[in-house]
């Protein structure tokens, strides 16, 4: 899978999309991220990417013309079109459905604003969705542009060890995760839970399951109305409802 970031400061995006899992998959050569400095496509001596906005109003707009030969840089070498994506503070909100889904995609353009935004018209000519990694603003598209590109990339066969890796991670199955123990059995007085250490496959994994549900349940409630429940667990959500009822009257 290929990832092509279109960014004001590139050595940043490299530092951290470079290291750990991410820079395994670059080395072994599952993935791709090139990241083209737009100062690089400017056409005057100060390099300057960015002017005042028409109509009045507070800082600075980023110009169409760098950020689309830089675009132009990437789609000249090609016979199609990037699936192109503005980080955007406006856009649809990420979630793990949405990493799912440009996952099967095979090569991602990812735009990174800065100031107050960019032109509306490059916005029209080369943007094919706008993402938002939560409602609030960052100075610049880069840290959300990093959180999508790890995201989708460690859903790419191959990434992690096994589909195991990410398939009971938190938000994967539309759960929370289940409490994770390690050595030792016994720490500050606490336990491990005795059903994860009787080797008794079918019992652990019933437990993770509930325990899932559980960890949902008090921590994003609003999550388990999306899931589809057996009836057993239907009954075991009605059951903590009434504990926390009971909790809530003393």
């Amino acid at each position: 899978m290929r990832f092509d970031i279109l960014t004001l400061f590139p050595d940043m995006m490299e530092a951290v999309l470079g290291d750990s899992i991410i820079g395994r998959a670059k080395k072994n050569g599952l993935i791709e991220i090139n990241c083209i400095q737009i100062r690089d496509f400017t056409h005057d001596k100060h390099r300057q990417v960015d002017d005042y906005p028409y109509g009045g109003g507070r800082g600075m707009v980023m110009q169409p013309q760098p950020i689309y030969e830089a675009y132009q840089s990437i789609c000249d070498k090609l016979d199609y079109k990037p699936y192109t994506i503005y980080l955007s503070p406006q856009g649809k909100t990420f979630r793990q459905s949405t990493a799912k889904r440009l996952a099967k995609k095979e090569h991602i353009v990812l735009l990174c604003g800065h100031y107050e935004g960019v032109d509306q018209r490059i916005l029209d000519e080369i943007v094919d969705a706008e993402i938002s990694i939560g409602d609030y603003v960052l100075t610049g598209g880069e840290i959300a542009c990093m959180a999508v590109v790890d995201a989708v990339s460690r859903l790419v066969p191959g990434v992690l060890k096994d589909e195991e890796s990410f398939s009971e991670e938190s938000h994967y199955s539309g759960l929370l995760e289940y409490p994770q123990y390690t050595r030792p059995e016994e720490w500050h007085g606490k336990k491990v839970p005795d059903v994860l250490l009787s080797g008794h496959h079918k019992n652990i994994c019933e437990w993770k399951r509930k325990m899932s549900i559980k960890t949902t349940f008090e921590k994003r409630r609003g999550m388990l109305s999306k899931i589809k429940l057996s009836e057993k667990e239907k009954n075991f959500v009605e059951e903590l409802k009434r504990e926390q009822n009971c909790k809530g009257k003393k």
